[in-house]
């Protein structure tokens, strides 16, 4: 630890919170969001007695899940230009950015994951709360969204927050494409000044607190919950 540098910590830890960080929350919070409202349609298809919805739906997630994350960030932050020329009759791939590709890629992504707990946490439901529904003149998208839905996300928020810790980590794969994230920062900062261990070492620790209280958050939320049902 005797040639361990905190001065260069100190010089960088504004830029690395500022620009990093600031940009990793945001990410992660929009995945978030258009992950838990895509998922949830996803796990609303898959639960549909239409064969064809529930293939489609299945054959998505499926898909989704089989295929490493690092490839589909790069599926998407080199296609999607193309897919717009595509959609817009342009000549040109059309310039999307780096934040809305990345954002793009993790709400297909994620929800693939987000349709899963959803779906368990509707199927936790008791059938009779459907057929209540149905008697009293409701019909399939009423129930869901009066009955089923409130109560599958008040028992599925633990395990949701937990997919959203896991997306937070995640995240950081988008430094391949060199976009300045906590990671990404913290790495041009390490091969600027020549000083990997202590940058890295300084984002594994930042890491590991956040996900660390996060999740011990979680852990007390879960408990909460548990003693309410």
């Amino acid at each position: 630890m005797g040639n361990f540098d905190f001065d260069v910590i100190q010089r960088s830890w504004v830029y690395l919170f500022q620009v990093g960080m600031m940009f990793t929350l945001k990410l992660t919070l929009l995945a978030m969001t258009g992950g838990i409202i895509f998922g949830t349609l996803l796990a609303m298809m898959r639960l549909s007695g239409n064969k064809i919805i529930y293939l489609i739906a299945s054959g998505y997630v499926n898909l989704m899940r089989s295929v490493p994350l690092v490839l589909v960030i790069f599926w998407f932050y080199f296609l999607v230009p193309f897919i717009g020329a595509w959609l817009t009759g342009s000549n040109e791939p059309v310039q999307v950015g780096a934040f809305a590709s990345c954002l793009i890629t993790f709400v297909m992504f994620e929800a693939a994951y987000y349709c899963e707990i959803m779906r368990s946490g509707i199927q936790s439901i008791p059938r009779g709360q459907i057929w209540a529904g149905y008697a009293m003149g409701m019909n399939y998208w009423q129930t869901m969204a009066h009955i089923v839905l409130p109560q599958a996300f008040r028992n599925m928020i633990p395990v949701l927050l937990t997919q959203t810790i896991v997306l937070f980590q995640d995240v950081s794969l988008v430094s391949i494409l060199s976009i300045a994230d906590f990671f990404g920062s913290a790495a041009k900062v390490a091969q600027r000044d020549g000083r990997l261990v202590e940058m890295y070492s300084f984002a594994a620790v930042v890491y590991f607190i956040m996900c660390f209280c996060l999740s011990s958050m979680v852990k007390k939320l879960h408990a909460r919950i548990a003693i309410i049902r």
